[in-house]
């Protein structure tokens, strides 16, 4: 499999976990997201939308959107699971990780935090944007790990949810906010720091890392 990503994405990020949780082998093509390379006519071919992360299948398929791409990889490749067994858990993993992926990550993408920065927000103006919608997000996930994780969000063992939370947090330092009223997810967080998969991930340790 080819993974067509950013480094420093969430998205392409969030891929990489699960692709590492789930013990497949991939290559990485890096795309810029800085010097315009997703708009390239090459990429736009792959990926229409012209956003990471496509994953290109070893059968051929081209797979975009990265909550399409982690239940793909859940559905092919069922084992080591990232969704319980339990349907009633199940959604509360997937709720978990839309909390994510759909209220707190796209409010500070790139192309969002463009768009604030040419309203006229300075850097800390860009910072407290994001940190708004990061902190009311925790604030609910936060909730629910102390509700359902046992050393994970959900569980003992890292899940879907896991992939969509290691990413946020690395993105929250990079706009300056305080993560001190969630230990549960800071506590999620150093078990990460310590396992192969989420170590493998990191954005400091992809081949287009600067």
């Amino acid at each position: 499999m080819i993974l067509h990503g950013y480094w420093r994405s969430g998205t392409s990020y969030r891929t990489r976990i699960a692709l590492n949780l789930k013990g497949l082998a991939y290559q990485t093509a890096p795309v810029d997201l800085r010097a315009g390379e997703q708009k390239s006519d090459a990429y736009l071919a792959l990926n229409s939308q012209g956003l990471v992360p496509a994953l290109e299948t070893d059968d051929g398929l081209v797979l975009t959107q990265s909550p399409a791409i982690l239940e793909w990889l859940e559905e092919i490749h069922p084992d080591p699971a990232l969704l319980p067994s339990n349907p009633a858990d199940r959604a509360v993993v997937r709720a978990m990780a839309a909390l994510i992926g759909c209220d707190i990550h796209p409010l500070n993408n790139l192309r969002v935090l463009k768009a604030v920065r040419d309203l006229g927000a300075d850097q800390a103006g860009v910072d407290a944007w994001a940190g708004r919608w990061i902190l009311d997000g925790f604030a609910a996930l936060e909730a629910l790990v102390v509700r359902h994780g046992e050393g994970w969000c959900f569980g003992g063992a890292p899940t879907l949810a896991d992939c969509y939370l290691i990413p946020q947090l690395y993105s929250a330092r990079r706009f300056n906010v305080d993560l001190t009223a969630f230990p549960r997810l800071l506590e999620i967080e150093m078990r990460a720091e310590l396992h192969p998969a989420f170590i493998a991930a990191h954005p400091d340790n992809q081949p287009d890392a600067d």
